[in-house]
């Protein structure tokens, strides 16, 4: 890696943690504008004349977003001593903003478009690293209001449908993280800790799907199933990753959203749990569609090297796919 890739990898991590850190709305902000001027350069590529676009469009999107928070805080100080509706009003602004930077429904327009100009390590801190500070922003300043729950259930809506007929793979992530996007904010604001786990499941089932992707070389799902079908490894590895990633029992990805399940019926949201329910099924039933495909046809078959580096990271993200959930359902009976 070059010594620049190195600081601005720093520097956009810095950024991050003066933003959760930070005990002024400036800092806060300024915080946000370190990692987002520090990731920009990260995004270019001199092999890959999309990263280009793909950069420009982020900038507009963040800084547009960066105009409304600091709208937000200009104004508050200015409005702190009247009305209390105006209050609510500029929390929702500032919301709205902080959802902007996550990309999620009703302003996902530009996340999948950006991921499709960048490359695969990009789009693993995109959809990782980058959700860090908005979200625990977004915990800090707010608390679960009829905002936020519809923003919960656009996402996974909107997700579910978009991914329906969709081939590009970059675009499947970026539709399936608006949909973990909202199960994340439906528990920040209500338990830290579960957020905390669940995120940590997040990455770990990220990276498992975009090494996979990474080391196959193909940008379409259609080129994909043709490596799928001549590898009967690969083919069950991806099928651990999706249902993984859409929270199928008794994969790793079920773990969580069963715990925000049981969190969101304690705290009486009945109703959210059992939408959120029946939209993941949505999703769900996309994963599965797409996986039916690749057992259509068979052509000749080709076998793994397990001794491979590369393969045994695979290999090794897929066994905690399929155990995880045995062994994190017997630590907590311990």
């Amino acid at each position: 890696m070059k010594l620049s890739k190195i600081l601005f990898l720093s520097t956009m991590i810095m950024g991050t943690l003066i933003s959760i850190s930070s005990f002024s709305w400036f800092s806060m902000w300024m915080g946000l504008e370190v990692n987002m001027l520090s990731f920009i350069p990260l995004m270019n590529e001199k092999n890959n004349p999309l990263s280009s676009e793909a950069s420009f469009k982020y900038f507009i999107i963040q800084a547009i977003s960066s105009m409304l928070i600091l709208f937000n805080f200009l104004s508050f100080l200015i409005s702190k001593e009247y009305l209390t509706p105006l209050n609510f009003l500029l929390e929702i602004i500032f919301n709205s903003a902080l959802l902007m930077k996550l990309g999620m429904a009703p302003f996902h327009f530009w996340l999948p478009e950006i991921m499709e100009g960048i490359s695969w390590m990009n789009t693993f801190f995109l959809l990782t690293w980058q959700k860090i500070a908005p979200m625990i922003l977004i915990m800090y300043n707010s608390q679960m209001n009829l905002f936020l729950i519809s923003i919960i259930i656009l996402s996974l809506l909107i997700s579910g449908l978009k991914n329906w007929n969709q081939t590009s793979i970059k675009k499947i992530l970026a539709f399936s993280s608006i949909n973990h996007m909202g199960w994340m904010l439906s528990i920040i604001l209500l338990n830290q800790s579960l957020w905390s786990f669940y995120f940590i499941f997040y990455v770990f089932i990220s990276f498992s799907m975009i090494w996979m992707f990474k080391n196959s070389w193909t940008p379409s799902i259609q080129d994909f199933f043709k490596i799928l079908n001549s590898n009967k490894s690969m083919k069950m590895f991806f099928m651990f990753n999706f249902f993984s990633l859409g929270g199928l029992p008794p994969f790793l990805g079920f773990f969580p959203k069963w715990m925000i399940l049981k969190v969101l019926w304690m705290e009486n949201y009945y109703i959210l749990a059992t939408l959120m329910v029946f939209l993941t099924l949505i999703t769900l039933f996309v994963y599965i569609r797409l996986l039916n495909q690749t057992m259509t046809f068979k052509i000749s078959e080709s076998k793994m090297l397990f001794t491979s580096p590369k393969n045994f990271i695979l290999n090794f993200s897929n066994f905690c796919n399929l155990s995880g959930l045995i062994i994190f359902s017997l630590a907590l009976n311990l």
